[in-house]
């Protein structure tokens, strides 16, 4: 199979183009910089292009049989009037661009899967949540909300539409296990702001397979959860992590450290959470290489 990638070269792009190659597929990156995006990765073919300005080049799509869309920007930042008009343009206008792209092509690709995150579902507290579930309410619900829509205006184009929301992604070189790995092995780790919010985790294992699955299955269309099919709130994973570390896990880290780093507006976010189920993922076929919590991190830094 030939796959393009939109956010090749960004953190989960990298890893997932590495997985397309491992299983013996060609890889078409597109990226603003293919000069230090080729330097880092050699083996995919690079395209250059500038997603909130113009669409991808035709050349690029050329053989394509697939494409998975990663684009966007980092959404764990301070979040300035321009960072938001960034977060939102670079996913709404970047997938708009993107699927007139190929609706214009002569031969399409068969599939598109388009990343999505479970932000969609915004702060619900308690309530059990899964793909056919309501929006929430907040700019970080806007932004998915606009992400999916233009995601599927490739769907006119015949093309099947898998679009992945997913949670927050567990591996050492970002995310929250990035973020609070050092402080933890230190044994200054503990439950964020009281700890009872939940969080919708995944082990990457688990994200490049669901993203490779729903590109390769044809069953597969709509939306899918990428969580784990058993969340934990912030205090259960931080005791996971201790024990994953053999390290205490008991100082609490308080909600007004979190708005000191990222500004008031996504330092509350960040103390969020959304007890969100896979349900249709599974219903579909999807099996978890990583179902539980102290597994998963086990896994990661034991």
């Amino acid at each position: 199979m030939r796959v393009l990638v939109t956010g090749a070269s960004g953190r989960i792009g990298k890893a997932l183009c590495d997985e397309l190659l491992a299983r013996g597929d060609e890889v078409v990156g597109l990226t603003r910089d293919p000069e230090k995006a080729r330097a880092a990765q050699a083996r995919v073919t690079w395209h250059a292009w500038e997603p909130t300005l113009e669409r991808p080049a035709a050349e690029a799509f050329e053989g394509v049989d697939g494409v998975v869309n990663l684009v966007g920007e980092k959404i764990d930042q301070r979040w300035t009037d321009a960072a938001k008009r960034k977060i939102m343009d670079s996913r709404k206008v970047a997938t708009h661009n993107l699927a007139g792209a190929i609706e214009g092509l002569a031969r399409k690709p068969k599939a598109m899967v388009s990343q999505s995150a479970v932000g969609y579902y915004g702060d619900r507290g308690e309530e059990t949540l899964d793909e056919a579930s309501s929006p929430g309410e907040g700019f970080d619900v806007a932004v998915c909300v606009e992400w999916e829509k233009a995601a599927r205006e490739v769907e006119a184009a015949g093309v099947r539409l898998a679009i992945v929301r997913t949670g927050q992604v567990m591996e050492t070189g970002g995310g929250i296990l990035g973020e609070l790995l050092l402080p933890f092995k230190l044994g200054l780790g503990g439950p964020l702001a009281g700890g009872d919010q939940w969080v919708p985790w995944i082990h990457l294992a688990d994200e490049l397979g669901i993203l490779t699955w729903a590109l390769d299955t044809a069953s597969v269309s709509g939306v899918v959860n990428a969580t784990a099919p058993h969340p934990v709130t912030n205090k259960e994973w931080s005791k996971a992590l201790g024990r994953a570390l053999h390290r205490p896990a008991v100082l609490p880290i308080p909600g007004f450290a979190v708005e000191v780093k990222f500004g008031r507006e996504f330092g509350k976010v960040a103390q969020g959470g959304q007890r969100v189920l896979p349900r249709r993922t599974e219903e579909l076929g999807y099996g978890f290489k990583f179902p539980e919590i102290d597994g998963a991190l086990r896994n990661l830094v034991g």
